[in-house]
């Protein structure tokens, strides 16, 4: 983004430093992509030992990072950590907020940033759930508040959903929009407010069949997970659901496709599964999943995750037509 003459619009100036609030998991993560592509980063987080784990988790990103390409000038040495929210923000240019999902919290902790920031800094909310029409409330400035939603790891996933509130305005989501896109995110506009974004809402829709076909004995855990991970995720991990039914389709495209198989899509759709996560159902699958953990740690499977992603980001790097 580039300076402007009076600076007084959300976004008109740019960005060198990001104040990451709230260094947990997406916080920690957010931090070290934002240093690997050369920008200072001042965090602040309340919990005990804060700093110490953040910096722990940016050196243990820090190889992943290294693999995709690091931009000039890029260093952990460039996080400063603090104490005090308001020191934090001392000088920052954007703010990306990953506090605890809690609408009384947020509201206050915007209201905060709020009054400690300049008018022109953007305020961007790592939330999975709330809507900024609520967070922003308290603002002063609400036109530079957005939600900018990641998909974790934020250091590897490239997908960011900005969002704006009642009161947001058009400038600041399109700040926003183009911050993220500069620093080699894929940032998209989802239009209207609603619960879980755009993503999210879509992982829910998988995992309520999922958690049906378990319920009703079709399939195990490992089951599900085969099928998904060798089956259309491979497919989607390349083109979302539109571009493959459109590749479905042969040389009728997505027209054929619909046509063809429209109605026992629609047959298929009346007989999902609405299942409830009962205590049960519950037991069912965490029964299913430590079966498939036998002998295996979550670190291993991140370790192993995190490899196969930068391999599969780089490779898609490469790609003319699949977006």
């Amino acid at each position: 983004m580039q300076a402007s003459a009076s600076g007084s619009q959300p976004g008109q100036q740019e960005v060198r430093r990001v104040a990451v609030v709230g260094t947990g998991v997406i916080g920690a993560s957010w931090a070290a992509y934002f240093l690997a592509r050369g920008l200072e980063v001042s965090a602040t987080d309340p919990m005990p030992d804060a700093q110490a784990k953040l910096r722990a988790a940016v050196a243990r990103h820090w190889p992943s990072l290294e693999l995709l390409g690091l931009a000039p000038g890029a260093s952990p040495e460039r996080l400063r950590f603090s104490d005090s929210l308001e020191e934090a923000l001392d000088g920052a240019d954007f703010v990306q907020e990953n506090g605890p999902e809690r609408e009384d919290l947020k509201i206050d902790l915007f209201r905060r940033m709020d009054a400690a920031l300049p008018a022109h800094v953007v305020l961007a909310s790592s939330s999975s759930g709330l809507l900024m029409s609520k967070v922003q409330a308290a603002c002063r400035h609400p036109g530079r508040v957005v939600l900018g939603h990641p998909f974790n790891p934020p250091h590897l996933i490239p997908l960011v959903e900005v969002i704006g509130g009642v009161q947001t305005s058009p400038e600041a989501v399109q700040a926003a929009l183009d911050f993220y896109s500069a620093i080699g995110k894929k940032a998209i506009h989802v239009r209207k407010e609603v619960k879980g974004h755009i993503a999210n809402r879509l992982q829910a829709a998988l995992w309520r069949e999922a958690f049906h076909l378990v319920e009703q004995g079709v399939a195990s855990t490992e089951d599900i997970d085969t099928a998904i991970a060798y089956g259309p995720g491979l497919r989607w991990a390349l083109m979302g659901p539109y571009l493959n039914l459109h590749m479905s389709g042969g040389e009728g495209g997505i027209g054929h496709m619909l046509d063809h198989l429209g109605p026992p899509i629609e047959s298929w759709w009346a007989d999902l599964g609405t299942p409830s996560i009962s205590d049960a159902l519950k037991a069912q699958i965490r029964s299913g999943v430590q079966e498939q953990m036998s002998g295996k740690t979550s670190a291993d499977i991140a370790a192993e995750r995190d490899q196969l992603l930068v391999q599969l980001l780089a490779a898609k790097g490469k790609t003319r037509f699949i977006p």
